[in-house]
């Protein structure tokens, strides 16, 4: 068995496809597909389920995708630690990003770790599941470290906060709400939400936050968009809990009230432990 077969074996398995594959490893097709089916005969087990469409992992393939990314992580670690013996700093940093927070300049953040390590190469990828699903990858090994909204402490990871803001009631001006300035949770048991989809670190926090006091609300639109979130509100469809931080976006036609009990939005940066990460991931905490 060899590293480049657990590498083709991988990218067939997130490309879902040999074509993709071959194209993103810059390989001939046909040359990966014997390639997969060596490794396959030579493991005595079948990795793929092949069809005219589409290609999916078997379970057994399943089983073993998460060792092949480890060992492949591994080899490229020995390496990237014997680069930074003679004091350079290369390999792949894999981020994971919320799709909305103003709390960093991430952007500018890039640029100047690129600027001090150009032989890094970054990939950035988008919560599109939500922070639950950037923690996920962190855990798994697909993320070297993410920017993630935080509900509770993960479990095996560390984690560095960057802010805790506290949520408020923010509804349109011509909404009609408890007239005593601080609104209380259970007043909007009964109160249509506008809010993000499962998984985001908002939604998670609020959604706990009724459950523990035995309610259950109503969430009339879900979207994954913050602009599109606060036209939804200042039109009238729903209120909603957020951070200050989202508000500023566009607060036109919007009003806020404070909450009890007060809830909060904690952002992070996790990682796993030092053992677990590259220089190069170690380096970018750092500058974090």
């Amino acid at each position: 068995m060899e590293l480049r077969q657990l590498e083709h074996f991988v990218a067939v398995a997130e490309d879902e496809s040999f074509t993709r594959a071959a194209r993103r490893l810059g390989y001939v097709q046909s040359a990966l597909s014997v390639s997969i089916q060596s490794l396959e005969r030579e493991l005595s087990l079948r990795l793929f389920e092949r069809t005219t469409h589409r290609v999916r992992l078997t379970e057994a393939g399943r089983a073993l995708l998460p060792s092949a990314r480890a060992t492949i992580a591994a080899a490229g670690g020995f390496r990237d630690e014997a680069a930074a013996v003679n004091g350079v700093l290369r390999g792949r940093l894999r981020i994971g990003l919320m799709q909305s927070f103003n709390v960093l300049n991430v952007p500018r953040l890039l640029g100047r770790f690129h600027r001090e390590h150009p032989d890094v190469e970054l990939t950035v990828r988008p919560a599109v599941g939500g922070s639950a699903t950037l923690l996920s990858a962190v855990a798994t090994g697909e993320l070297d470290l993410a920017f993630i909204a935080v509900a509770e402490p993960p479990t095996g990871l560390r984690m560095l906060p960057l802010i805790q803001e506290p949520l408020q009631l923010v509804a349109s001006e011509g909404e009609a709400l408890p007239l005593q300035r601080s609104v209380k949770l259970e007043q909007l048991a009964e109160t249509s939400f506008v809010d993000f989809p499962i998984g985001w670190g908002i939604r998670t926090v609020v959604d706990q936050a009724f459950a523990q006091l035995g309610l259950q609300r109503r969430i009339g639109i879900e979207v994954a968009d913050v602009t599109t979130f606060l036209q939804l509100v200042r039109e009238g469809l729903g209120v909603a809990l957020l951070p200050d931080s989202l508000m500023t976006a566009d607060p036109h036609g919007l009003r806020t009230h404070p909450i009890t009990p007060t809830l909060s939005w904690d952002v992070a940066v996790v990682a796993r432990e030092p053992e677990a990460t590259s220089p190069a991931a170690e380096a970018f905490l750092a500058l974090v």
